[in-house]
């Protein structure tokens, strides 16, 4: 797993962190990869979907935030 080079590395360790929490959860509980990325309303093709990649595609989505414009 690569960061992404514009998400600060704070922010995607904690991500990561958070992902591999829920998808262990998951794993634990007899789910996929694909269950996994449904917790977060994400898609991915189920065919090529392992862990390490649900684990990347919901830490991305957790560090995706909406910029607010800043106050003049």
């Amino acid at each position: 797993m690569t960061k992404p080079s514009n998400i600060s590395p704070v922010q995607w360790d904690q991500a990561i962190g958070l992902a591999r929490q829920t998808c262990a959860r998951i794993f634990r509980d007899g789910g996929s990869p694909s269950d996994a990325l449904a917790l977060y309303r994400l898609n991915a093709p189920a065919k090529a979907l392992t862990w390490d990649r649900a684990i990347s595609l919901i830490a991305e989505s957790q560090c995706a935030a909406v910029r607010q414009p800043r106050a003049a």
